[in-house]
């Protein structure tokens, strides 16, 4: 559709909804008719591969050029995957290896699959600097805390989905790691100089930048050092003025989730969407919580109103339309020159369609680490294990559908194992929590699975009467390991199935195939 088309069909190609359903419904069809200019995906529109396919090929007939956006981290974050869990190491993992060819490749395997689906822009890779080990939102979604690391992967995954056909998009501009506030829930501060950003924060992004990243995604942030008003979603200083101006980005700007408290709060949807358009944002997603038409039609209208008032130029919005158009655009000649899009149009409907990534779980088997205390217990374990999972509440990003721990796993080795979950709310209430935690183990190795110990209290204090009596404990951190306790220590950097099946094998000590693929 021509960028000269009326104003509600210029507003509504900056808007990137999300819907709820497997198939696309009647109202997005419409609105791609009318203008509509991408939408995006979450886990509950996920079934499998051809499902997908299937989808998105309904979603190119009203528009061939249409953004298919989707927030797959191949971590802990997934969404491609939620079902089963990612057949990937995610980003800590890949950041502890630290072979930028092997992040490029994962980058490249996982951007293939998404665009023999259809996909065409990732909402990844998290180019945040993860410098505050109590961060509770970003953690194991960042490759480390040393900037140029970060920077290092960051652009190596950026070349890898790229070559794949599918658009990257460094997030959360300005830098999310220096926080202890999720921007779900609140609006955090990064409380650091402009020449403590530059060193840090910014370093990663620059690297994005420079390795071609077709998009950028905002973080619901206050950086005073640039802006001590508006968050950098809503901040021309730092949207137009840092990222457009002095650090030359050209590509799409896309905000995080419109309807995250870090910026609805103060300002609403409508007042936050166009506020980020007039900031400098070419694109709003929207939809993880609010999906379903009447929210498009009130963002849209209120861009519509925006303009009519002065208070968003008719300019501004025209260059936003045309860099969502130009990205649509690019997709769509990558995916055909790659040869993706006649595979998702092939794979439509096609139930033997699979998932499971081969370079995933052998990149898994690289980052885990183990540490054997004094005295510990050597691995293989001997006998059938009793597994105890320790699950802290998750944050909204990794969602509370995908699977994860070692219980299922270790069973699939050592057919005997027991395993079972225990939350805060089961542990928390008891004068000895460690009761509960020590009933099922009897004499059988004990295998102990936390994530982020060192972020919660109640963890790390049954942990501690647990190892008393049973010194010779395996402790799997599959969260950041600051933290180093137990017999044995194995620090996995994630808590994705393909992680959980490399501590897995090494716990069992089997000589075994990589996992085959999983029937959609």
């Amino acid at each position: 559709m021509s960028i000269h088309g009326e104003l509600p069909e210029l507003a509504a190609a900056v808007l990137q909804p999300g819907f709820v359903g497997t198939t696309a419904p009647d109202w997005v069809r419409r609105w791609l008719g009318a203008g509509l200019g991408g939408v995006a995906l979450f886990a509950r529109n996920v079934e499998s591969p051809g499902q997908v396919a299937a989808l998105t090929a309904q979603l190119r007939a009203e528009y061939p050029d249409v953004i298919v956006a989707i927030d797959e981290e191949a971590g802990d974050v997934t969404r491609f995957e939620s079902r089963l869990g990612s057949s990937r190491p995610g980003n800590l993992a890949l950041g502890a290896i630290d072979d930028a060819d092997l992040t490029e490749a994962v980058a490249r395997d996982l951007g293939r699959e998404l665009a023999d689906a259809g996909i065409t822009l990732d909402y990844a890779p998290d180019a945040d600097v993860n410098s505050n080990p109590k961060n509770p939102v970003i953690g194991v979604r960042a490759f480390g805390a040393e900037p140029h690391l970060v920077a290092r992967h960051t652009a190596a995954f950026v070349r890898g989905l790229q070559e794949s056909g599918v658009a990257g998009c460094a997030k959360h501009f300005p830098g999310h790691g220096d926080t202890a506030v999720d921007s779900h829930h609140d609006l955090p501060v990064i409380d650091r100089t402009a020449a403590e950003l530059v060193a840090c924060e910014l370093v990663p992004f620059r690297a994005a930048i420079a390795a071609g990243a077709k998009a950028v995604m905002t973080g619901h942030l206050l950086v005073p050092a640039y802006d001590t008003e508006l968050p950098a979603t809503l901040s021309p200083r730092i949207l137009t003025g840092l990222l457009r101006e002095e650090f030359g980005f050209d590509g799409l700007i896309v905000t995080d989730a419109i309807e995250m408290q870090g910026v609805r709060r103060r300002y609403g949807l409508e007042g936050a969407i166009v506020r980020a358009l007039a900031a400098g944002a070419d694109a709003v997603c929207v939809g993880g919580e609010h999906a379903d038409e009447q929210i498009a039609i009130r963002l849209r209208d209120a861009i519509v109103a925006a303009v009519r008032s002065g208070e968003l130029s008719e300019e501004r919005l025209r260059d936003a339309v045309r860099r969502v158009r130009a990205l649509g655009s690019w997709t769509t000649r990558a995916q055909i020159a790659t040869g993706a899009r006649a595979v998702a149009d092939a794979a439509a409907g096609n139930e033997v369609a699979v998932l499971g990534s081969t370079v995933g779980f052998e990149a898994a088997r690289r980052a885990v680490r183990v540490t054997v205390a004094d005295g510990g217990p050597e691995l293989p374990v001997t006998g059938v294990p009793h597994v105890v999972e320790f699950a802290p509440a998750r944050n909204i990003a990794i969602g509370s559908e995908t699977p994860w721990g070692l219980g299922e796993p270790l069973a699939e080795l050592l057919p005997g194992t027991t395993s079972v979950r225990f939350t805060a709310d089961d542990l928390e209430p008891l004068a000895d929590p460690a009761a509960p935690v020590l009933a099922g183990a009897g004499g059988r190795p004990l295998v102990l699975v936390v994530r982020d110990v060192h972020r919660h209290p109640w963890i790390a204090g049954t942990l501690s009467r647990v190892l008393a009596v049973r010194p010779d404990a395996i402790v799997v951190e599959m969260g950041i390991p600051v933290t180093v306790t137990g017999g044995v220590h194995i620090a996995t950097h994630g808590a994705t199935r393909a992680l959980g099946r490399a501590a897995a094998e090494l716990i069992a000590g089997l000589d075994v195939p990589s996992p085959q693929p999983v029937a959609a």
